[in-house]
């Protein structure tokens, strides 16, 4: 008879109502793959779109559905030829699979071994769980889209967000300067993570201010807002510049620009080195309030008003 555990899980598509805490059975531990203990789950905007059925085109998914991409644990158990991690080892992961079911908002998750990479030691359970989706979603649109490099120059939308915050790190560590655009309110918080300057979208035209602080315009865009701040913001790129946006498809972008749209990828390379950038002291996550597994539907509240500072995160 299969072990069970108690999970956040929903049937249908619709709203936060929709979900509900169950017990389920813990998946079978296949080739290839490991279970893992969680001790907290990140929560992000990208698991009400999902909920929501926002995503189904190109994300199916195979109810009853646990939600959840982010999580950090602990092995527990090894299928076969899965050997890169002992029983007991502390990881992390982004956890999406090719169609959406078996989630990280639970007690347990079975995800293949080549997902995972250590945990960073020098923060917390919580923290570390913050940062897979948005840590390998700046990461693959800095470094892999944006191909920026050291001394050059970057304007982040959104940056005072989950994907942002981690993307004015990231590029700092690179070396490159970097002009944050937020809300008036944020403008400390993201000078606090390292950005170079920062912009307030709510008081000033994006491209103007950014091209007084920069006359020979941005080399890289990196798009966490879109919208107006993304038009205004055009026309600071260099005619030699990048786009990257993680929210717009390009429709509406005029097709001389160089652009890319990124959908994150598990990526446990990359995880390896997020986790040498936080033991370094260079990427920090901060946690603004964690919830139990039986506040799961306050959480899905809370990441769909749009107003997270921060990290939110479930511990089972």
């Amino acid at each position: 008879m299969a072990k069970q555990m108690r999970a956040a899980t929903y049937t249908e598509f619709g709203g936060p109502e929709k979900v509900s805490i169950t017990t389920v059975d813990i998946p079978a531990v296949g080739e290839g793959e490991v279970l893992v203990r969680i001790k907290a789950a990140g929560v992000n905007p990208v698991d009400y779109a999902v909920r929501e059925g926002y995503l189904k085109e190109n994300l199916p998914s195979s109810f009853p559905v646990i939600p959840g991409w982010d999580m950090a644990g602990e092995v527990v158990e090894r299928g076969f030829s899965a050997r890169r991690f002992d029983v007991g080892a502390e990881v992390y992961a982004y956890a999406r699979r090719p169609v959406v079911q078996h989630g990280t908002f639970a007690e347990y998750v079975v995800i293949p071994e080549s997902y995972l990479a250590l945990r960073p030691q020098n923060i917390s359970w919580e923290a570390a769980a913050g940062i897979p989706l948005v840590g390998l979603t700046a990461y693959q649109s800095l470094f892999d889209a944006g191909k920026l490099q050291q001394g050059q120059t970057v304007l982040i939308l959104g940056a005072s967000g989950g994907v942002g915050s981690l993307g004015i790190q990231l590029a700092k560590a690179k070396g490159a300067t970097v002009i944050g655009v937020a809300s008036q309110k944020n403008q400390q918080y993201m000078r606090e993570l390292g950005a170079d300057y920062t912009v307030d979208y709510k008081s000033a035209h994006v491209g103007e201010a950014v091209q007084q602080l920069v006359p020979e315009g941005v080399d890289l865009i990196f798009d966490c807002a879109s919208g107006e701040t993304l038009q205004q913001s055009l026309q600071a790129l260099k005619p030699s510049g990048k786009l990257v946006s993680i929210l717009n498809h390009g429709t509406d972008l005029d097709p001389a620009i160089d652009f890319t749209y990124v959908f994150v990828e598990p990526n446990s390379r990359q995880l390896g080195h997020l986790r040498e950038l936080a033991e370094a002291g260079k990427l920090r996550v901060p946690v603004s309030q964690t919830y139990t597994l039986d506040e799961t539907v306050e959480a899905m509240k809370q990441i769909q008003t749009s107003h997270t500072t921060g990290k939110i995160v479930i511990v089972p």
